[in-house]
């Protein structure tokens, strides 16, 4: 039972070494691969879009029955667990 129990420990061993070994090329590759894609791609700044301000006044605009069913039915929504 002792050298099943070593043979084991040691395929285990040889395992977690191969897993760490290729853990660490892939790091090494990625890195490799990143400074190489920015090296011919450089990154170019975007200018953020500016969000445009919302007008006050839209609200006013709508029908206040529409205003209601849309508030009943955003409280109905709310209510009801099962839809």
């Amino acid at each position: 039972m002792n050298g099943l129990l070593g043979d084991g420990f040691g395929l285990m061993v040889l395992g977690m070494g191969f897993v760490f070994l290729f853990l660490c090329i892939l790091i090494v590759a990625t890195g490799f691969m990143s400074r190489l894609l920015n090296q011919f791609f450089p990154d170019v700044s975007v200018a953020a879009p500016s969000a445009k301000p919302v007008a006050t006044s839209a609200v006013g605009n709508v029908d206040p029955k529409i205003a209601e069913a849309i508030t009943a039915a955003v409280h109905h929504h709310r209510n009801n667990k099962n839809s």
